[in-house]
């Protein structure tokens, strides 16, 4: 540690002192008694030098302990000094003593909304997973170790049991009941889910909560097919698109119905399907949309037959806008989804139809 301009005078001051003390006696009296207080003052000399070289040592190390435990916790200075001295700078315990209040703090934040985040996806040959692990700012979500998280938790989710073609959910709760491997240099060992995303809020200063997960199985041949949008880096993103293509034979090309499968899972995300096919509209949603097609059209004061036409009508509309099969594709609006299976189906020389699909986006749902 470099010595301060106070310092170097104060010690300057009394080494001029020693020498001037020195010169001002005889050669009788280094040899007599005066000898020993000129000893005497080089050996106060020498333990005040002693004492400010360990000083310096002793605050070099504390600064050198404060940076490695606050890169390994990201935790504020402050919070970072005040559990050094506390542990008596050992820093394994102060880093125990930060965790043990990071779950304090986290819970206090608990109750704050926290409507941005991320969508994390995994995938292998037969099944995707995706989970949303939310956050109260972007700011936050574009943090290294949040987007590790989130990977993570897709990861883990990737190994939950379904056994259905079609999208299944998987409950925070079951979730954060699972074991969790962490590698990241500042996130790291073996714990639950609900620990790590804890810690993960402690280290953030922000409410970090996982919010749901799905995955979606092809149980015959095909395809999973999927589309990330706004995406950080690959596997995250703030919306997705994810469906299955199946088809009948084995030996189908897959990269074909890939190919297609990429183009529909983007489709997905822009336009917005609500059902794979009409007959899958539910009957409230319809007599939901009849009434208030209905209401429209008699506030035009056109004869009750011909408010009918126009309800039958628009509901065709309402089908187009909603029905993913009936949408116009995005990439073609010349064709129809329908279209662009049928035209697949002859493509790959077998037919080939759409299992499920499921569209996600951050945050939808919440009170932003």
């Amino acid at each position: 540690m470099a010595i301060s301009w106070g310092s170097k005078r104060s010690i300057g001051l009394l080494y001029n002192k020693m020498l001037s003390g020195y010169h001002g006696s005889s050669t009788m009296a280094i040899k007599g008694s005066c000898s020993c207080s000129i000893m005497d003052d080089f050996g106060f000399f020498g333990m005040f030098l002693r004492r400010y070289s360990a000083a310096s040592s002793s605050s070099s190390d504390q600064l050198s302990l404060i940076k490695q435990l606050r890169e390994r916790t990201s935790a504020p200075i402050k919070d970072v000094k005040s559990a050094l001295v506390e542990c008596d700078w050992d820093i394994e315990a102060a880093q125990k003593e930060l965790r043990r209040r990071g779950v304090y703090l986290a819970s206090k934040k608990s109750s704050r909304m926290a409507s941005e985040g991320l969508l994390a996806l995994a995938q292998n040959d037969t099944k995707a997973a995706i989970i949303e692990l939310n956050c109260e700012t972007d700011f936050v979500a574009r943090n290294d170790i949040f987007q590790y998280m989130a990977l993570s938790l897709a990861k883990l989710a990737l190994s939950a049991e379904s056994h259905s073609s079609e999208a299944f959910a998987i409950t925070p709760e079951y979730l954060e009941s699972l074991k969790l491997n962490l590698a990241h240099p500042k996130l790291t060992g073996e714990k639950s889910v609900q620990e790590a995303v804890t810690e993960l809020a402690a280290m953030m200063g922000e409410n970090v909560k996982l919010r749901r997960g799905f995955t979606l199985s092809k149980t015959s041949p095909g395809v999973i097919a999927t589309y990330l949008h706004t995406s950080p880096q690959p596997g995250l993103g703030r919306l997705a698109g994810i469906l299955s293509l199946e088809v009948e034979e084995p030996s189908a090309d897959l990269s074909i119905l890939q190919s297609v499968g990429s183009e529909l899972a983007m489709h997905v995300v822009a336009a917005k399907p609500l059902f794979l096919l009409r007959e899958l509209v539910s009957s409230d949603a319809l007599e939901n949309e009849r009434e208030i097609l209905r209401s429209q059209a008699e506030a035009s004061g056109k004869p009750k037959m011909a408010i009918e036409k126009m309800v039958e009508g628009r509901l065709r509309k309402y089908f187009e806008d909603v029905v993913l099969m009936e949408q116009k594709f995005i990439v073609d609006d010349s064709l129809s989804v329908k279209n662009v299976l049928d035209n697949l189906s002859k493509r790959v020389g077998f037919p080939v139809k759409i299992g499920s699909f499921l569209r996600l986006e951050v945050g939808e749902g919440t009170d932003k």
